[in-house]
């Protein structure tokens, strides 16, 4: 029996897409897919250009600058949201930074402005996201941010990023604890190592990406495709018992210590 998702009548802002290789992409194709109307909000006039390339062609769509540290810009995102939508089902928040110098060097020489800003951008503006959204929520509503393994276990070159994804976890069960009672769903969702921009960052990245596709246990890399799948099953009343929860889409490469022979 095949199950389709009917999303048509909801409404859904997508936070953080750079491009066609961005994670909060697969996820918002996913969403249009299915009849969603999807707002998009993005940083910096310099995404702009390659958002509007995705959109082309596209109904219901709308995108609005938006620095998610800001909290004049947070404040116009979400009325804006209120004036398109009037409510929001769906909140998608695909955002993460933190400075290039403090991924190529020890943790241990993390600098106390590159733990901030780090934390601030790819954690703190999951929560202030939330917050401004909430008046918005309507019962049944899902909210689904991105992380990674490296939370849990010390990958090279990772460093404060693993421990602003760590912070980013932690934030998902509380936001569920806080919004559970109105019905709102809160999740992540750690996906394996891919080839986006964001990833392109990180120092050594290839021998990263190499090793995960040598201990996954399905033999290959999961797929962007695979990750906007598993966003729209949580984002879908298909989830709707499940929050709280950080859910794993990388092929098994999490489960495993050593490179499967």
């Amino acid at each position: 029996m095949t199950v389709s998702v009917d999303l048509s009548g909801k409404t859904a802002l997508v936070m953080g897409v750079a491009n066609a290789r961005s994670l909060g992409w697969a996820i918002a194709e996913q969403l249009l897919a299915a009849g969603c109307r999807v707002g998009f909000s993005y940083q910096g006039e310099r995404l702009k250009s390659e958002l509007d390339k995705l959109l082309v062609g596209r109904e219901g769509v709308w995108t609005q600058q938006a620095d998610a540290t800001s909290e004049e810009d947070m404040t116009a995102l979400f009325t804006r949201v209120r004036e398109e939508f009037g409510h929001l089902d769906i909140l998608v928040h695909s955002i993460a930074f933190a400075p290039r110098a403090a991924m190529e060097g020890r943790f241990v020489d993390t600098t106390a402005d590159d733990w901030n800003t780090a934390l601030n951008v790819s954690a703190y503006t999951l929560v202030s996201a939330a917050r401004h959204a909430e008046p918005l929520l309507r019962e049944g509503a899902s909210i689904v941010s991105l992380t990674y393994h490296a939370s849990q276990q010390v990958v090279p070159k990772y460093n404060v990023m693993a421990v602003a994804k760590a912070a980013l976890e932690a934030a998902t069960r509380y936001l569920a604890a806080d919004l559970g009672p109105a019905g709102v769903r809160v999740n992540t969702i750690s996906a394996g190592a891919m080839r986006t921009v964001a990833a392109r960052s990180i120092p050594g990245f290839g021998n990263l990406y190499d090793e995960a596709g040598r201990r996954a246990v399905l033999g290959r890399h999961a797929t962007p495709e695979e990750v906007g799948k598993l966003a729209l099953f949580l984002l879908s009343d298909l989830g709707s018992g499940v929050t709280g929860q950080t859910m794993y889409v990388d092929a098994g490469a999490s489960i495993t210590t050593m490179p499967l022979q």
